[in-house]
């Protein structure tokens, strides 16, 4: 699998070579130590990738992680591997999905495994690729909150394969990875970090931070990771970020500017250089890079030294209220839908819609990607409300409970109001919808009150901010058994709690029935009463999709036309209740997919 000219070591020697020449200069020739980033966009290579090259010339770099665009004709490749080649930089053939990790897109990984072997059989030596690299990231599937076992298993499988393509190629193999890796356990026992790092060559640790050297810093996140690999006789690179990630200051250099970076880096590398493991730096990704501000706003690099306070932010939106979306002729009843990958909507909408045309309904929660510019919402939440439907706006993740997480539900509840802000009135989101489900975390099974007790404050948090200058609708997912648990330090239900915070909730009565001694009306009894007692919305959720814990939670086996008249029943058993406000169907692509 490994090694050709361009693999280097780590250790001492890049540290000293950094410090000699700087962080700046040079470093294929002179130093032993790699500096890499990753080029998402394949098009840039077009005209030879002069001006990637020149980059790397000014910044250091000596390996560049290309995404692979296979419709491409091949002597694009060949050219800029061969111009990079000269200009001492490595190049690895870049590719990805979080898919990827599903046994349903296997395919898509070994047949980037295929290519690259087939590409470098039939180009010159100057002209091959020199390694492979992986950025999969499964955890951002919605599947991961509740089927985090299933996918890494399959996950497994697949990268055994993919080793197994390319094995006995002197290709080198590396993966990016996060650094919380290290708290999850494979069903065998042993950790997922550690699993990874045994079967590649080396690993690039995801350890966005902005400060070196802070108990949550670049070097704290990394040093399971380094300690590992340096036992098991592997190499680690220490990736960072550059991207804009509002609301995730903390997980990126991009308003701390590239000088900053690069002292902090500098810092990284000195202090890292006692590891054997340690390999390197890479900064995601070259264009955010290139264009990142050389000065920032002077955060300290947890290195020790004392640099300039940092003053708050002015936040330009204080006092300036969020806009409210227009009224939707709708029926009172709900009838709706999940749209949990955000490229439908985008790429889809016309069938999205068409599907909820035939289905009548009325209601979407959409999850949306914050990297994605206004414009790429804007058409499809005005169609909708057209055709009758409100669009809420949804996000979320089981780590979205704990403090620590705050920023990435503060980055959509801004996200949301900036885009309102900046749309007309049929075009405006009507509220914010989460799923969290925390209980499916390490955390909840070791101590579900404290995990409880957070997830709770950042409830208030989110109400708080969402409410203190709009008037978008607050909800979320709830699961109906939360009933058995008490907020700390009262003795009232987590359930009550979350639908008194909440302007609504989404109750997931996943049962396939709507009566019986473990139908939908049983297992929701409790929280209809509540919503009936804090005269507070309440819509059911049921599933469409298919389900390992039993044929009773979900209607994929009998199908939507029966999924229909249960609904029906659900209906008028609950016509008295004053809290009962609807349906939404888990999700659409599990009900598009489905059995009539």
């Amino acid at each position: 699998m490994i090694t050709r000219t361009y693999k280097m070591n780590a250790g001492l020697l890049f540290v000293v070579a950094l410090l000699l020449i700087g962080f700046q200069s040079p470093a294929y020739g002179e130093s032993t130590g790699k500096k890499a980033t990753w080029l998402w966009q394949t098009e840039l290579i077009s005209d030879g990738g002069e001006q990637i090259l020149n980059f790397a010339r000014e910044e250091g770099i000596n390996l560049i992680y290309l995404q692979i665009n296979r419709k491409l004709p091949k002597e694009l490749y060949e050219t800029f591997i061969e111009r990079a080649h000269n200009a001492q930089v490595a190049v690895h053939a870049l590719g990805g999905d979080p898919r990827w990790a599903l046994r349903e897109h296997q395919e898509d990984m070994y047949g980037l495994a295929n290519w690259v072997v087939d590409y470098n059989a039939s180009v010159s030596s100057e002209g091959r690729f020199d390694g492979i690299h992986l950025d999969i990231e499964p955890y951002v599937l919605n599947r991961w909150a509740t089927e985090q076992g299933e996918i890494i298993s399959s996950w497994k499988e697949n990268i055994e394969v993919f080793l197994s393509i390319v094995s006995g190629s002197d290709l080198e193999l590396g993966i990016d990875i996060p650094f919380w890796f290290d708290s999850i356990q494979m069903a065998d026992g042993q950790y997922l970090n550690e699993w990874m790092i045994r079967s590649f060559d080396h690993i690039t640790v995801l350890a966005y931070r902005n400060q070196a050297d802070t108990d949550h810093g670049i070097i704290a996140q990394s040093k399971h990771e380094l300690e590992l690999a340096d036992r098991l006789g592997k190499q680690v690179i220490i990736g960072v970020n550059t991207m804009e990630m509002p609301g995730e200051k903390h997980t990126t250099f991009y308003e701390a500017g590239k000088e900053r970076m690069d002292q902090t880096l500098e810092y990284v590398a000195e202090a890292l250089s006692s590891h054997p493991s340690f390999a390197g730096l890479a900064v995601h990704d070259v264009l955010h890079w290139q264009n990142m501000p050389s000065k920032g706003d002077g955060e300290d690099t947890g290195s020790g030294e004392e640099v300039p306070p940092v003053e708050p932010d002015p936040d330009p939106e204080t006092g300036e209220r969020v806009p409210d979306a227009n009224p939707v002729a709708r029926d009172s009843m709900v009838r709706g839908t999940y749209i949990w990958e955000a490229k439908e909507v985008i790429n889809n909408s016309e069938e999205i819609l068409k599907f909820a045309e035939e289905k009548n309904l009325n209601w979407l929660y959409v999850r949306l990607d914050l990297e994605q510019p206004f414009s790429a919402y804007r058409a499809f939440v005005k169609q909708a409300a057209e055709a009758g439907i409100e669009v809420h706006a949804m996000g979320g993740h089981p780590i979205w409970a704990l403090q620590e997480n705050r920023a990435k539900m503060l980055r959509l509840i801004k996200y949301v109001k900036e885009y309102n802000r900046s749309v007309q009135g049929n075009e405006r989101f009507h509220g914010i919808h989460l799923d969290i489900e925390p209980y499916v975390l390490p955390e909840w099974r070791m101590d579900s009150q404290r995990v409880i007790s957070e997830w709770t404050s950042n409830m208030e948090l989110f109400v708080q901010e969402l409410k203190k200058d709009s008037n978008l609708q607050a909800s979320m997912d709830m699961a109906v058994w939360l009933d058995k648990y008490t907020v700390p330090g009262t003795e009232m239900s987590l359930s009550k709690w979350m639908i008194d915070q909440m302007d609504h909730i989404s109750l997931m009565a996943f049962r396939d029935t709507a009566e019986g001694s473990n139908g939908i009306v049983k297992v929701t009894k409790e929280e209809i009463a509540f919503a009936d007692e804090l005269n507070k919305p309440l819509i059911i959720s049921v599933e469409m999709k298919e389900s390992h814990e039993g044929n009773h939670i979900t209607f994929y086996e009998e199908g939507s036309a029966y999924m229909e008249g249960e609904l029906a029943k659900l209906q008028e058993i609950l016509k008295e209740s004053t809290s009962y406000t609807g349906n939404v169907v888990h999700a659409y692509e599990y009900w598009k997919n489905g059995k009539p």
